[in-house]
């Protein structure tokens, strides 16, 4: 059969989690609870930050902002997941995966420079303590994060409208669990060449350079802690850094580990694990890390859900 043409496409076929029906229930139940958990454990973050006046620092403004990314990266997903497996129907539209092509290229992007932003803001806090308040004030946080939002916005909606201008045959299944525009223009039938530069050239930019942005702020601040003479300052600056430290770590591991596993491995499953593992478990482990690390944060979350009954 010849290439059909995009306007023919009516719907794509994700990867089912399982053939076992059995696994199916465990798998729905754990990916429900893995939603839930993570859209109540940074609802919580949000709300905290909000209602707590000493949160009110831009540390705790892009970690809010953070978290809100997280559950919208989540509710982009996994829901879409249950339904398929409620329904037995692996199908998505071709509208609805292009919208959710979209929406994780903008969640993902946005997580990817607020993490950036986040090591910025722990660099002026511990190497321009004195001057942290003038650099860091509540005008250029917001440009910050709105900066970020517009770079993530253009990024998603440039590579999903290139999209659009492909045409696909009839292999329409995406070895993934949701839709990913790397493996979506794997399946066209038409020329990929600008498809393909426009993804790599935004990887390199939007990655490589919070990336290198994160790489070179922790840089001077080891640098600085070294040459720190009190044992209490410095593990109250290294404290103020650990919640960060490892968010990054689980984030860009995971994605170096999608990155490997699909140049190493030709098992779609194994790629789709790793994928889920970047875009799911991160989310979920982002509220734990940052209440079970961070003192204001425990402090203030005690405070909150001391006020729910109140509010019942």
């Amino acid at each position: 059969m010849g290439p059909r043409n995009k306007t023919d496409v009516s719907e794509f076929l994700l990867m089912r989690l399982t053939e076992d029906p059995e696994l199916e229930t465990i798998l729905f139940s754990l990916f429900l609870s893995m939603y839930l958990v993570t859209v109540l454990g940074n609802l919580l973050i949000v709300l905290a930050v909000i209602s707590d006046s000493h949160l009110h620092t831009p540390m705790y403004f892009f970690l809010s902002n953070l978290s809100f990314t997280d559950i919208c990266l989540s509710t982009t997903t996994i829901p879409k997941i249950l339904v398929n497996i409620q329904t037995q129907n692996q199908g998505i539209t071709y509208a609805g995966c292009l919208s959710q092509i979209c929406f994780v290229l903008t969640f993902v992007c946005w997580e990817n420079f607020l993490l950036a932003v986040m090591a910025y803001d722990r660099y002026v806090a511990i190497c321009h303590p004195l001057r942290y308040r003038v650099i860091m004030n509540p005008r250029l946080c917001g440009l910050l994060n709105l900066l970020s939002l517009f770079i993530s916005i253009v990024d998603a909606l440039l590579n999903s409208l290139m999209v659009l201008r492909l045409s696909f045959c009839t292999d329409l299944e995406i070895p993934l669990f949701f839709c990913e525009v790397v493996q979506l223009i794997k399946l066209a039938c038409s020329d990929t060449l600008i498809n393909n530069v426009l993804i790599y050239f935004a990887a390199n930019v939007f990655a490589g350079v919070p990336l290198s942005g994160i790489i070179f702020s922790y840089i001077q601040i080891v640098s600085s802690i070294l040459r720190m003479s009190s044992l209490g300052r410095k593990y109250k600056a290294f404290s103020t850094c650990g919640s960060h430290l490892s968010v990054v770590t689980l984030f860009y591991g995971t994605a170096f580990g999608v990155y490997i596993s699909s140049a190493v491995t030709n098992s779609s499953r194994k790629m789709a694990v790793a994928s889920m593992m970047y875009t799911v478990v991160t989310s979920v482990m982002n509220p734990f890390i940052y209440s079970l690390r961070n003192r204001d944060m425990k402090g203030a979350l005690r405070k909150l859900i001391g006020r729910i009954p109140s509010f019942l």
